[in-house]
């Protein structure tokens, strides 16, 4: 295990190689980090950022969508979702179907579409899944920029975890009040949805919500069990906001780019996003 010191100096290395737009070599490929470790890291990297008067809104969840797993990690394929705080400098509410992102500071990104839920209550912490639905207040379409140090995407999952979930931007649209009724069959109709990505005008890929860890409400119960294990960081609380992975893969995107999402089975608006 790393030591708290040990990890508050990676910490300060991977926020510093985000505020300079910096590569680096994978933790994994200098020693071999474990996943306990990395998020020794990450809970350091949480209270540096807070410390710098950055307020913590939520958690991202990653690999939640089992087709990439194989797609991800190079000694050995991504096995389990990942998750890392949210903060309140990377997440922006967008009120109109069309926005402008700029991709500066924005290290090798990639865009991914996915739904956002925000917590009205506290789940206790045996909650079942059908208790943690009554819990969710709102649910939006959000669209992740995805960014890495690594050059190429070439990684573990540690070293995703280490790199602050490899989290760049969450744009959120607009949200969607959930009635008592919605939430009794949430996981099923999330599981039918499905939502199309373009870019420019041109079709590349449709993705499913079943392929969420056979839906995004599953994967919030995923996170709400993790997280019991994990006393260290504090359990989900009403208030969080929770994005719940990528519905798609994840494609780059470039500055002069408009990408383009459309969501059937839900009721969310989809999202263009034009980067500059």
């Amino acid at each position: 295990m790393l030591i708290s010191t040990q990890a508050e100096q990676h910490a300060y290395t991977f926020l510093d190689a985000r505020a300079r737009t910096q590569a680096l070599s994978p933790l994994s490929s200098q020693f071999p980090l474990t996943i306990a470790e990395a998020y020794e890291i990450a809970n350091a990297s949480d209270a540096i950022r807070m410390a710098e008067g950055e307020v913590r809104i939520g958690r991202k969840l990653g690999f939640t969508n089992r087709k990439l797993w194989n797609k991800y990690g190079e000694k050995e394929a991504i096995q389990a979702p990942i998750w890392s705080s949210l903060f309140d400098s990377t997440v922006r509410y967008v009120e109109e179907a069309f926005v402008c992102q700029s991709l500066t500071g924005a290290l090798q990104p990639r865009i991914e579409p996915e739904v956002v839920f925000k917590l009205g209550r506290t789940p206790a912490p045996d909650a079942t899944i059908e208790e943690l639905a009554d819990c969710l207040e709102w649910m939006a379409h959000g669209v992740e920029i995805v960014v890495s140090p690594y050059p190429d995407w070439k990684f573990e999952a540690a070293d995703a975890i280490a790199a602050l979930g490899m989290h760049g931007t969450l744009l959120i649209g607009e949200a969607r009040i959930l009635s008592s009724a919605s939430r009794q069959h949430l996981a099923e109709v999330l599981a039918n949805a499905s939502v199309s990505l373009s870019c420019d005008g041109f079709l590349l890929s449709a993705g499913y919500g079943s392929d969420v860890l056979d839906s995004p409400l599953h994967a919030i119960w995923y996170l709400h069990s993790l997280l019991q294990k994990q006393p260290q960081f504090p359990p989900l609380q009403a208030g969080e906001i929770i994005t719940t992975g990528t519905w798609t893969d994840a494609y780059p995107v470039l500055p002069g780019q408009t990408w383009g999402t459309a969501f059937s089975g839900i009721p969310l608006p989809g999202l263009s996003v034009s980067f500059a």
